[in-house]
């Protein structure tokens, strides 16, 4: 038996040598068929660097040149130069002014340990309530613009609004910046990022608010946004290999949310946040997928059972989540949708007041007449659809197990399978959705369609894309596709040089001015004759120009993320309404208001829409008014307060002693010891 396994054994042994030697035979064969990188000629590298370094001295002048146009555009606006600073305060309106008083704030901080506390644990600004404006108001833009400020010795260069509005301009050339640079990596060309910038600043109107309001949280907060998105962009393009290497996405969301979440105190919204629950389920997908091979039967059931494990998980996931974390039901957001979609009617004035703003509304059709006009929609549109479309084309490809080259080149026409691609075709769709039900969100999208349009444009796989479907043949379609690659937006840029650039320095050279001098009349009696301790009542965009232009306390704030405050506003607004002057007199005092400001402007609106008007929620409200089929009239034997205050007979003189007044404000003071006359 020992003679017989001898060969046995040895046979056996040659076989695993052999199968070993075979693998290593095919490493060996393919390493060989690996083609080495040459090193690149000099010339190559030189033409390289120069389009390199074009490319990036475009980014940044544009950048630079944005920024010294909203510089000048504002000075020409505000004549700002030549104003006293209350003047200037003013120009800050409603939630705006705000945010820059917490800035005055902090600089008047005896130090920035006690400015961050003062901000946290503020009692100061709103009559009977303590808040955390940092958390509340998102200040830490003021936060940092302060210690900025102090820390580089700029209060002995530049007065403090300069340096405020300084960083905000320069975030937006960062801004526009990061828009020219995400359309570069995607085209390949920087004659995209020029063709951004100048859709970008042409329809500024729909890209950004920054002329209007300096300090909105957005101005801050989409720099910071498109740079994270020229980031990404750059990463997807150079990783576009292996799954695992996206997947690092996921854990870079994970890690900043959770910041994020530090940051903002805690904020357990964020824990409870579906995208975080689809994240998550993603990640565990991934760590639970099994290596089948491409193209079989198996395979594609595999697919189909992942698709309803992430699904699942996801939703499993965020209800675990809800019922761990302590977290406050967003109520009035599902309120305002479901009225919004008319899926439910309500009365309630705040409710009513939101769906009147025009940044909460549907966009209007002077919106797309713009963006058509600039030839921006319609060059979007057709980037989009042929992106999309071809996005499809893979994706049906490879559920269909078919097999893709993992480099993907020019001849392919298949610009649907770059990673960046995707993404950005996805993160369009979303946006633009959300554009299309709330206006304001148009300053989210707008940027992303001047980038998507001129990366198309200006990028010959998408014509080689659509070349391939059309199967042309008549010329190479390589050819042609370069050449309208750089002829497309040539003869963009110039029509809109000829058509738009002469308005841009039109409006330059425009001398505009803000008047105000009611407001500033009003700001100044306030600080010469009200007691320090005065708190004053009125609508709260009067009330955030009051607390920055005089420091004084008020009873409620332009802010609609507290419930609080929205009920506060409320109760505040029905100076306007149809309410005897012993129920007024009792809403005020109650906020402990020493004066009231009537605003003239409100309580003699006549606005274009009949029932968006303050006085006409009011009504609706108290029932005074019929609001739909089935409602009862309800007839107020009052007249409406701010009317009836004004004519200074009783009980009206009882309540409230008129103690100035100007054409556009009238300012009451609210008797502490009641005397009623006949």
């Amino acid at each position: 038996m020992a003679e017989e396994e001898g060969p046995t054994v040895e046979l056996r042994q040659r076989k695993k040598l052999k199968s070993s030697e075979n693998k290593e035979s095919v490493k060996e064969e393919k390493i060989s068929d690996t083609p080495i990188p040459e090193r690149a000629p000099k010339h190559v590298l030189f033409q390289r660097f120069a389009k390199i370094f074009i490319g990036c001295l475009a980014a940044v002048t544009s950048g630079m040149m944005y920024a010294l146009y909203l510089s000048a555009y504002h000075e020409r606006k505000f004549w700002f130069s030549n104003r006293q600073e209350l003047e200037r305060e003013i120009t800050f309106q409603g939630d705006s002014a705000i945010y820059y008083s917490y800035y005055k704030d902090m600089l008047k901080a005896p130090s920035f340990e006690r400015g961050v506390y003062e901000l946290t644990h503020n009692n100061k600004t709103v009559s009977l309530k303590t808040i955390n404006a940092v958390q509340q108001m998102s200040l830490y833009p003021e936060l940092i613009a302060s210690v900025l400020y102090q820390a580089t010795g700029s209060n002995e260069i530049i007065e403090p609004v300069y340096f405020y509005i300084g960083i905000v301009f320069g975030l937006q050339g960062i801004y526009v910046t990061a828009l020219f640079v995400t359309s570069w990596l995607m085209s390949g060309t920087w004659l995209a990022g020029m063709l951004t910038v100048a859709w970008f600043i042409i329809n500024r109107v729909d890209t950004t608010r920054i002329e209007y309001s300096i300090p909105l949280r957005e101005n801050w907060a989409l720099p910071y946004f498109a740079c994270q998105i020229a980031a990404l962009t750059g990463y997807l393009k150079s990783n576009l290999n292996t799954y695992g290497e996206v997947h690092e996405v996921y854990k870079i969301y994970i890690f900043s949310l959770f910041l994020g979440y530090l940051l903002q105190f805690e904020n357990s919204a964020l824990l409870v946040s579906p995208l975080l629950s689809l994240v998550v389920a993603l990640m565990l997908a991934k760590c639970l997928q099994l290596n089948v091979k491409k193209g079989t039967f198996i395979a594609k059931i595999m697919k189909v059972i992942n698709f309803y494990l992430v699904r699942t998980l996801t939703v499993t996931l965020n209800i675990i989540m809800k019922m761990f974390v302590p977290h406050k039901e967003n109520g009035h957001m599902l309120k305002f949708l479901e009225v919004k979609f008319g899926l439910n009617m309500t009365k309630n004035f705040t409710m009513n007041w939101l769906l009147c703003q025009e940044s909460l509304q549907a966009p209007s059709q002077d919106f797309f007449l713009r963006l058509t006009q600039s030839s921006l929609l319609p060059f979007y549109i057709l980037v989009l659809i042929i992106c999309f479309l071809s996005m499809m084309q893979v994706i049906f490809r490879r559920i269909g197990g078919k097999s893709l080259k993992e480099t993907i080149t020019l001849e392919d026409g298949r610009i649907g399978g770059r990673p960046e691609i995707i993404y950005h075709v996805i993160h369009t769709i979303l946006l633009g959705s959300l554009a299309m039900v709330i206006e304001g969100l148009k300053y989210l999208w707008t940027p992303y369609v001047c980038m998507l349009a001129a990366f198309g444009v200006c990028s010959p796989e998408l014509w080689m894309t659509l070349f391939k479907w059309l199967r042309l043949r008549t010329v190479h379609p390589v050819l042609l596709a370069l050449i309208l690659s750089m002829a497309v937006p040539t003869i963009i840029g110039l029509s809109l040089w000829k058509e738009f650039f002469p308005r841009l320095m039109t409006e330059l050279m425009e001398l505009q001015e803000f008047y105000d001098p009611d407001t500033v009349e009003l700001m100044t009696w306030i600080k010469r004759q009200a007691p320090v301790a005065a708190v004053f009542a009125g609508s709260p965009q009067l009330m955030g120009a009051i607390k920055l232009c005089t420091g004084w306390m008020v009873t409620s704030l332009p802010l609609y993320n507290d419930d609080d405050l929205l009920k506060r506003n409320e109760n505040i607004y029905q100076i306007y309404s149809k309410r005897s002057a012993e129920d007024i007199y009792k809403i005020l005092t109650s906020y402990k208001a020493n004066y009231l400001i009537v605003e003239d402007a409100i309580c003699n609106e006549v606005g274009t829409t009949r029932g968006c008007r303050v006085k006409d929620l009011l009504d609706i409200a108290n029932g005074h008014v019929v609001c739909e089929e089935g409602d009862k009239l309800t007839y107020s034997k009052y007249g409406r307060f701010c009317h009836e205050v004004k004519i200074n007979y009783s009980p009206y003189v009882n309540y409230f002693t008129r103690v100035y007044w100007n054409r556009s404000y009238f300012v009451y003071k609210i008797n502490t010891v009641i005397s009623f006359q006949s």
